[in-house]
């Protein structure tokens, strides 16, 4: 393995945290004896094109600094390569960095830990979800969920995680379930009214909300959550416990498992680790053993 370690930095991640973040980021590898380089693009694409470059070259691990939308960014990078990808989470969300064990906002901390991995070569492959060729690592959101996305990101104040939580009691205010033919492995198909349908290949998204609290990245499936037609009532019942997982035992929830899974509805935007993937209809694939990341 090679001893340089690239650095994939956000600088806009929470609040201009993820520019803070590399310098002790950085440092912790240095002081492990590691030669760090950063790469920073001047949009998404142009970051993403460096960072497959880097990786080209044979860096020994790609590291991204920033939050859960630079965590997806860097798997497009390091998915289906034996390129380790390490995650420095000071963003909103970190669900991909938490679904791993690794510290969250304490990028001195999460540099040593992944230092140490390297080192120590605790490395381990987990499956990846792909839709098209877009690879995704927490929960594909759809429906309810994804609708307080579209508003959100439509709103330009206030900023932070306030925005989405006033874009919610909007959504709330016109909230009404959706139609959908959910078609599992390419056989089983259900028709069905929901409030959402979340793809979990892992178990949370939006900043630790277990949507879906049993998914697990090795075992080459997804944890398909559907909430049913529930009420307004009912879902500011239910949400709360979203927190620690306990929706699943509400009766208009059903969690199902597949390796694929096709969603069907009309007017919802797919959401993947929180970027944008287009409109229903979307086919997603879980992929074992997609990327190689390091753990504590």
């Amino acid at each position: 393995m090679s001893s340089e370690i690239t650095l994939f930095v956000n600088p806009t991640a929470g609040r201009g945290r993820g520019a803070r973040a590399a310098q002790p980021a950085a440092a912790a590898f240095q002081d492990a004896g590691f030669t760090v380089r950063t790469v920073i693009g001047t949009d998404a694409g142009d970051a993403l094109a460096r960072a497959r470059a880097a990786v080209e070259d044979g860096t020994g691990a790609l590291v991204a600094v920033g939050g859960d939308g630079m965590a997806n960014l860097a798997l497009q990078a390091v998915a289906g390569t034996r390129t380790p990808l390490g995650l420095v989470a000071v963003g909103t969300g970190n669900d991909l960095a938490r679904a791993l064990g690794l510290p969250v906002r304490d990028p001195a901390a999460a540099g040593r830990v992944i230092a140490e991995g390297l080192k120590g070569a605790r490395l381990r492959d987990i499956d990846l979800g792909r839709v098209g060729d877009r690879w995704f690592g927490t929960v594909l959101a759809s429906g309810f969920d994804s609708r307080v996305n579209d508003r959100g990101n439509r709103m330009r104040r206030p900023s932070g995680r306030l925005k989405y939580d006033l874009a919610m009691l909007a959504e709330l205010a016109a909230f009404r379930p959706f139609p959908y033919r959910v078609t599992l492995d390419g056989g089983e198909v259900r028709e069905i009214e929901a409030t959402l349908v979340a793809v979990g290949n892992g178990p949370s998204y939006g900043g630790g909300m277990r949507i879906c609290p049993g998914a697990d990245l090795t075992d080459g499936l997804f944890d398909i959550t559907i909430v049913g037609d529930c009420s307004r009532a009912t879902l500011l019942r239910v949400f709360p416990s979203v927190y620690r997982g306990g929706h699943v035992t509400h009766p208009k929830v059903t969690v199902v498992r597949a390796a694929q899974v096709e969603i069907a509805a009309r007017d919802i935007t797919g959401y993947a680790d929180g970027e944008p993937l287009g409109p229903l209809p979307l086919i997603a694939r879980c992929i074992p053993g997609a990327v190689r990341v390091v753990g504590p």
